[in-house]
């Protein structure tokens, strides 16, 4: 069955349950990590861009470069109209670990050219008629891998679409990649082709402070002149003298205790502390731990290595801030250090689950079903093995919990967005 071309369908494709939609700037209400989608209500064969937006935006960055020169508002729009793709209707995919809604609110409200807060996805601001879009999203609790799974299965059906007549503009650059229009790069690391440089304001953030400790002693030996502790970066303060007893206050709340000297506590290391504490066991069947440990060790022991190396290689070419090689492998190390750590801690937390058969649908069950006519067959996994295409679906998903404690020759029904869906149990084994 080809792939949806719309930003629901998309979403289904990779197992997602799509929420929505929502007219652009109008409040998106979930506050978990997840992914979001731009998308046009039909396709338009040119993409409707104001002129004099990207005039402004040209003003506001004059260090903006189009193929390293400093190009007139024509020749910047026109650049930008050659990406793109008139028989696609999802323009923008994004995702983010934090609020979901408020990642897509942000957005709606981004100035053309701002770093803050995301550089990507400004283009939509370059066109006219952008509140006409509408904003589809799904809560999940592993953005970046289903982000990566969204930018693919895109690329499925765009890629189709640009084989065809006018699938593409006639001045696209060469070697563009197929991404939603908005969308300047992949988490693997991928860039488009689009020759655009400054085209964001820089990063102006502060240094972090160095790290440094604050030690009470006595006050005559409070300059730092120590012999113990010259060179070691510990900064050594006099008591100061007691301030008088301010009343008492009625009810005051008792004072958070201080981490012991020497502590190197932080909001950061207490916050993954208290994750620590909440992490569950991770339900798996053992083919779903086999293909873990397969993808992990393909990743450790033949794609780390390999971006090490290139890495190193590019490294040799020079400037490191214009080197697009450098930047790409390092954004792929990124991601694969977090694939690499998210399979590691669902092996440290995994449970195999027995497979003894029932008669009841269960966790590692294999359920055939009849729907309208049609025979399906689908495995009931954990959440993380979770793989639609394939015929796993999570136990957790609407038709999975449906399922759960069903037999045989029994009819189940299943809530979903678009109305109640009916299957029979025909096996369950």
């Amino acid at each position: 069955m080809p792939i949806d071309h719309g930003a629901a369908g998309l979403l289904r494709e990779v197992g997602l349950l799509p929420d929505g939609p929502v007219l652009w700037g109008r409040p998106l209400t979930s506050r978990k990590s997840g992914v979001y989608l731009v998308e046009l209500a039909q396709p338009l064969a040119t993409v409707p861009l104001d002129m004099n937006r990207i005039g402004k935006w040209l003003e506001g960055r004059p260090e903006l470069r189009l193929d390293g020169a400093r190009p007139t508002s024509r020749a910047l729009l026109l650049r930008l109209a050659s990406l793109w793709l008139p028989k696609e209707t999802v323009l923008y995919i994004g995702a983010t670990a934090g609020s979901v809604g408020g990642r897509a609110n942000a957005l709606a409200h981004h100035v053309l050219g701002d770093r803050r807060p995301h550089p990507d996805g400004q283009w939509l601001h370059a066109m006219t008629g952008i509140e006409k879009t509408r904003i589809w999203w799904a809560e999940t609790d592993a953005p970046e891998e289903y982000l990566d799974g969204l930018f693919g299965a895109f690329a499925e059906v765009a890629a189709a679409g640009a084989s065809e007549p006018g699938g593409v503009h006639e001045a696209r650059p060469p070697g563009a990649v197929i991404l939603p229009w908005a969308n300047t790069r992949r988490p693997i690391g991928d860039r488009q082709v689009h020759g655009i440089t400054g085209a964001i304001a820089p990063d102006d953030s502060p240094p972090p402070p160095p790290a440094s400790r604050v030690v009470e002693v006595p006050a005559g030996d409070a300059e730092g002149a120590s012999r113990e502790i010259r060179g070691t970066g510990v900064v050594r303060r006099a008591p100061r003298p007691p301030r008088a007893a301010a009343p008492a206050r009625a009810a005051a709340a008792p004072r958070r205790p201080r981490p012991p000297l020497g502590s190197t506590s932080t909001p950061a290391s207490r916050a993954a502390a208290a994750r620590a504490s909440r992490i569950e066991p991770v339900p798996m069947t053992r083919d779903a731990y086999a293909r873990l440990e397969a993808e992990l060790a393909v990743l450790t022991r033949k794609n780390r290595p390999e971006v090490v190396a290139r890495i190193k290689a590019a490294r040799e070419h020079g400037d490191l801030k214009e080197n697009a090689e450098y930047q790409a492998a390092r954004e792929e190390q990124s991601f694969m250090e977090g694939r690499i750590r998210l399979l590691e801690e669902r092996k440290r937390h995994a449970v195999l689950i027995d497979e003894t058969g029932s008669g009841r649908v269960q966790l590692g069950s294999t359920v055939v079903l009849e729907h309208e006519g049609d025979t399906i067959t689908y495995a009931i996994v954990g959440t993380t093995d979770a793989d639609p295409a394939a015929g796993r679906i999570s136990s957790s998903s609407p038709v999975g919990a449906a399922l759960l404690g069903a037999t045989a020759d029994q009819d189940v029904e299943v809530q979903t967005p678009r109305g109640v869906v009916r299957y029979r149990v025909l096996e369950v084994r």
